[in-house]
């Protein structure tokens, strides 16, 4: 065996090997109970399989310094998830005439032309599609460790900086575009998005557990945090995430996916332009939220537990995906 091999070999990381390998439990309870033992704190699962009541599990902690087992209807910090609910306002406003997907970032922030470079060029679509080419603001250097205060904060770490690439040229993730559709949707309602967001798809669905920012929230409701290496709960550190319940984010994606959430039109506007499902990490916080059409399965997941090398969010799919392996088998048995 060669130097090569056996130094290869040495950076294998064998926990997600044996997370994929072992044998696949029986029920979703043995698999998120299993999920401990990758070095969770604590995870929340919520399965709406279509014609039984929901599914709740929930193992390790709430709260590990103070010892409370893991909540199934805690609240948690959904993070990019987020980018559905706006995504669906878009489209609502879309809808009404209210904003054009083909008007520029120029027309409706002609103060960034010069500071945001092409916005004469850049449309919603290509925001909303994260083809602008605009720098993500979160890649930006201490964001992380020295979080802006506010949207204007965020926004100066980004400007001036050069493209990434030409606008509808390429894809990138970015989150500097979803922070502009935010800035954007006040301006045109004339208050906060998320009181749009509420108004149009929290009431209508009857989601009272799903909440704008985390000064709106009973901390105690919400899971705790953590970052692998660091001991304390990180609970209180405020990225500007939504938080909501299992439940809600679940009820929220069926009827994203079943049409319900919309009015005549509005669908054929929201496929054309984003995704049907979605994924949220920032620090201590962990999420999952997909719909699987071939077994009519809504499954989201909560972990609450992060790492710097991304391991933790490697095992958190592959516990996932083997939840998903254990509904379809029970479907087809």
């Amino acid at each position: 065996m060669s130097l090569a091999t056996i130094i290869s070999l040495f950076f294998v990381p064998w926990i997600l090997i044996w997370a994929w390998l072992a044998p696949l439990p029986d029920t979703v309870r043995e698999q998120v109970n299993d999920a401990l033992g990758y070095g969770f704190d604590g995870i929340i699962v919520y399965v709406d399989e279509s014609g039984k009541p929901p599914a709740f599990y929930s193992a390790g902690w709430h709260d590990r310094k103070n010892k409370i087992p893991a909540d199934p209807e805690a609240l948690f910090k959904i993070a990019s998830i987020g980018k559905l609910y706006d995504a669906v306002a878009i489209t609502k406003l879309v809808k009404d005439n209210r904003l054009s997907l083909d008007k520029t970032l120029a027309d409706y922030f002609p103060e960034f032309v010069g500071r945001i470079e092409n916005a004469e060029k850049i449309t919603l679509r290509m925001m909303v599609q994260h083809r602008s080419g605009i720098p993500n603001l979160t890649d930006t250097p201490n964001f992380w460790t020295d979080p802006p205060k506010t949207s204007k904060e965020a926004l100066e770490r980004v400007l001036d900086l050069p493209a990434n690439f030409e606008p509808n040229e390429d894809y990138e993730y970015s989150n500097t575009n979803y922070l502009l559709i935010s800035e954007l949707i006040e301006k045109v309602v004339g208050h906060t998005k998320f009181q749009f967001i509420k108004e149009e798809i929290l009431i209508p669905l009857k989601l009272n557990n799903t909440f704008g920012s985390l000064n709106e929230v009973n901390i105690d409701h919400l899971m705790s945090g953590y970052y692998v290496g660091i001991e304390d709960d990180i609970k209180t550190a405020d990225y500007g995430s939504m938080i909501a319940t299992a439940e809600d984010l679940g009820i929220f994606l069926r009827a994203l996916n079943d049409g319900s959430l919309f009015d005549e039109g509005e669908q054929e506007i929201y496929s054309s332009i984003y995704v049907y499902e979605h994924t949220g990490l920032i620090p201590g916080y962990q999420s999952i939220a997909k719909y699987r059409k071939d077994i009519d399965t809504v499954v989201i997941q909560f972990v609450n537990t992060t790492d710097f090398d991304g391991y933790n969010w490697n095992l958190s799919e592959i516990v996932y995906n083997r939840i998903v392996k254990i509904l379809r088998s029970k479907k087809s048995s």
